[in-house]
């Protein structure tokens, strides 16, 4: 698959978001990175260097809807059109970051963390959404991608995350699964709004990817999928491809489950 376009990829220096970087600037098409990490960070990504001539780099805060306007101007003069919008932008509580398990327990969680995951994880979707979905309107095409989770079908299963003594190393938080679920129904509210205007707006719902978890948590998580086990990027790329294609032409309001059938049983 080979094609020319214009993508932006928020997050794009997380983990699904740099595979996603590689994957689609293999296929020909030019990259826009907006992260908030700083140039820096951008530049000791080795695996971007092959690939330099197909990317471009701004450091952005996508929750900070005077930054990405501002962002926008820039990009609008440069690129003329944008093609794809990729959400890949998240706050999430990692089981592998877990430092406090008494703090992360719902009776503890603080409103402050709670406000920063739905930051994270529905303004910046919903500015950027907003501010790059509007010159696709203008063009009368376009394709917007939304991350969200099997967290935002089901509830967590907090069992997973007890050590081998059953206790909870770690809860995972209300705001998480609250902010996924409600990326699915933007998905959706947006895919009507904006059909009859060109635009094809779906989300990709990924089960967990491995990244450096202990192995007991591998493990247990494993155990509950069909597949029995923990998603690659490679796994969540693929079809993210196929919806920045002209393949998806006819696909919209979407939420594609790629997750080893774990919400299947």
């Amino acid at each position: 698959m080979n094609f020319k376009k214009n993508i932006i990829i928020t997050g794009g220096l997380g983990l699904l978001g740099k595979a996603l970087t590689i994957e689609l600037a293999n296929t020909g098409a030019h990259i826009i990175i907006l992260d908030i990490k700083s140039k820096k960070e951008f530049n000791k990504v080795n695996s971007f260097k092959k690939i330099k001539n197909n990317l471009s780099y701004f450091k952005c805060d996508v929750s900070n809807i005077n930054i990405v306007k501002k962002i926008n101007i820039k990009l609008k003069n440069k690129f003329k059109k944008f093609d794809v919008l990729i959400n890949a932008a998240a706050v999430t509580d990692a089981v592998e970051k877990s430092k406090s398990p008494k703090k992360s327990m719902f009776e503890n969680y603080s409103i402050k963390d709670w406000n920063k995951s739905i930051l994270g994880n529905l303004n910046s979707m919903f500015i950027c959404s907003q501010v790059f979905g509007k010159i696709m309107s203008q063009s009368k095409k376009g394709s917007i991608i939304n991350i969200s989770s099997t967290y935002g079908i089901v509830g967590p299963d907090q069992s997973i995350y007890r050590d081998k003594k059953n206790k909870n190393i770690f809860f995972k938080s209300p705001s998480y699964p609250t902010s996924k679920g409600a990326v699915i129904s933007f998905t959706k509210y947006l895919a009507s709004y904006w059909g009859k205007q060109g635009i094809r707006v779906n989300c990709v719902s990924p089960g967990g990817i491995k990244n450096n978890q202990n192995k007991e948590f591998i493990k247990k998580y494993s155990a509950k999928t069909i597949l029995g086990r923990m998603a690659e990027t490679k796994d969540i790329v693929g079809i993210i491809r196929f919806l920045c294609s002209d393949d998806a032409n006819y696909i919209t309001g979407s939420n594609i489950v790629v997750d080893g059938g774990w919400t299947a049983i």
